[in-house]
């Protein structure tokens, strides 16, 4: 049984160093893997290392990158199914714990994947290994490594995840559950009798967690890198008598088969380009800005931009680049553009995109005037509102037909002052610096104020309340209120006084007593404050009090009498 496996692991290995050298012929050795293979343990001479299954780990990196094609997008192939031969190795972790049987083992494994989509698979997993060497330790006794013969199978089943988002690589994650058998394990060094079996045949629960690395070497060939799973087993621990956790390390190399999935993914599409403008029509020294968009390109390599016109010029050296149409005559004229990366038809590509240079076209000028009616002397804000097409400087004039306009800019002002009654026409002029030019006009109304109509204004009123036996005499307090008047009608010749005499309800003969009251108020002002009687008019009035009021009129004001009758 050992020298079959043993065969069968040198033809593995064979297969699988003949595609790797072919590709990589022409990489140097890699001398930091080389020294790796030489580190063996504490005890080499005794239990040498296996074969290490990572020669393909030592390929530079940049030839890994120069081997993979372009892959502008996800290939959307993928297999249905994917069978793996290869060459696996197990090893205890660590190498020397207890009740842990799978110290150092090679053999192969095959697995087949079913991919339900291009992420997700099941995967059932086959493995062999062979025992060939066996350490015995005991108490008192020193550690003693002996040929041995054994074999181990495994048979998991799990889910696999895959990254498909390159053609050439594509890593992977799996969780398989399953179980595990160890047959019989004799010792081989001339060994005869039941003594020779030092470990009995056992199954146990097995469970792998881990991920690899498959590189396309054909459409339905793979190079699997490197799988490496972490492995736990359930034996019996012969030293205790009970079950206990084994943790071991998997590493497995070999070829991946793969079948069904469809066609081959179509190679890359050549370039397209398209280019635009914006804007499309622009007046003479107004700027232009140029886009290009490319399609299919390929992401290692560099791409390289032209731009031409048949009118202004053009710079730029990337995907955008600008148009000066400083002097440029009014016309259409094309912009070209060109990519490239590199000398095959499919790697260039051009386009095209026209614009136009207009004529210079006039500015256009709005006139508005605030407030648009005033009275004569009150000024107007004149607001002109001037749009030049090309966006040139403008500058401002204004003119009317009466009154006068003060201002070069924006706004001015239309002074009324003098001016008679009627409609005055604004002119706003605007000019821009190539001499063209545009009037707008507005209207303000001029009006003249109606004169303001003077109103009577309410004096003190003298109260008759205080002296009870003489209802109708004025007091010194109200004296003193009619001291007040008289200063008014003295210092203001024009003006009248009207005396409203008043009486309460509960007074007998109220209408007498009221007009005794205003007569009595002017012959205060008149005798004492020499008041001409001409100006004062005595009424009697419908209030309830015993007051008299006292109200000035200036000349051409109207005295409301509603209510109130004249005392001759």
């Amino acid at each position: 049984m050992r020298l079959r496996i043993k065969i069968t692991t040198t033809v593995t290995l064979a297969v699988l160093l003949v595609p790797a050298f072919s590709l990589f012929a022409s990489e140097a050795p890699n001398p930091s893997a080389g020294a790796a293979l030489g580190d063996n343990s504490a005890d080499s001479s005794a239990v040498p290392d296996p074969p290490s299954p990572f020669l393909a780990a030592s390929i530079p990196e940049a030839s890994m990158a120069a081997a993979s094609p372009y892959s502008g997008g996800r290939d959307s192939y993928y297999p249905k199914i994917e069978l793996f031969l290869g060459y696996s190795y197990l090893r205890a972790v660590p190498a020397n714990a207890n009740g842990n049987r799978l110290v150092w083992l090679n053999g192969g494994s095959t697995s087949l994947a079913f991919n339900f989509n291009r992420y997700l698979g099941i995967v059932g997993d086959f493995g062999g290994f062979n025992d060939s060497r066996l350490q015995l330790t005991g108490a008192g006794v020193p550690s003693t490594v002996v040929d041995s013969d054994g074999t181990v199978f495994t048979y998991l089943l799990g889910p696999r995840f895959s990254y498909r988002k390159y053609s050439r690589i594509t890593p992977f994650a799996q969780v398989l559950f399953g179980g595990i058998h160890a047959s019989d394990v004799e010792l081989s060094s001339g060994c005869v009798g039941a003594g020779c079996t030092v470990l009995p045949s056992e199954n146990s629960f097995a469970l792998t967690a881990g991920g690899g690395l498959d590189f396309r070497l054909h459409h339905h060939i793979a190079l699997r890198l490197i799988q490496a799973e972490y492995l736990m087993t359930r034996f019996d621990d012969l030293a205790t008598g009970s079950t206990g956790t084994q943790n071991d390390m998997r590493l497995s190399t070999g070829l991946v088969f793969r079948f069904g999935g469809g066609a081959r993914a179509p190679e890359r599409e050549p370039i397209t380009y398209s280019c635009s403008v914006n804007p499309t029509a622009v007046y003479p020294g107004e700027p232009i800005a140029v886009s290009g968009t490319a399609m299919n390109l390929n992401p290692s390599r560099t791409d390289v931009y032209t731009w031409s016109v048949d009118g202004g010029t053009v710079s730029g050296s990337t995907s955008t680049a600008s148009i000066d149409t400083t002097n440029l005559a009014p016309g259409t004229y094309t912009l070209k553009g060109h990519i490239s990366e590199g000398d095959k038809p499919r790697d260039n590509a051009d386009c095209t995109a026209p614009y136009q240079v207009k004529a210079p076209e006039p500015p256009t000028v709005s006139c508005t005037a605030n407030p648009s009616t005033v009275n004569s002397g009150d000024p107007s804000t004149i607001t002109a509102i001037g749009v030049s097409p090309q966006s040139r400087p403008l500058s401002y004039t204004y003119s009317s037909t009466s009154g006068t306009v003060s201002g070069n800019g924006p706004t001015a002002t239309l002074s009324t002052g003098g001016v008679a009654a009627g409609p005055i026409t604004v002119t706003c002029n605007v000019a821009d610096d190539k001499g063209q030019t545009a009037s707008g006009t507005t209207s303000v109304t001029v009006e003249v104020p109606a004169p303001i109509k003077p109103a009577v204004s309410e004096m003190c009123s003298i109260s008759f309340e205080r002296d009870a036996r003489r209802p109708t005499r004025v007091d010194n307090e109200g004296k003193a209120c009619l001291d007040q008047v008289a200063l008014n009608l003295q210092s203001n010749s024009d003006e009248k006084l009207a005396l409203v005499g008043n009486a309460a309800s509960s007074e007998k003969g109220g209408n007498k007593l009221a007009t005794q009251r205003a007569v009595n108020t002017k012959a205060y002002l008149v005798g004492e404050k020499g008041i001409d009687p001409t100006r004062i008019t005595v009424y009697t009035g419908s209030q309830d009090g015993k007051v008299v009021s006292t109200t000035i009129i200036p000349t051409g004001a109207t005295f409301d009498t509603t209510g109130d009758r004249p005392v001759d």
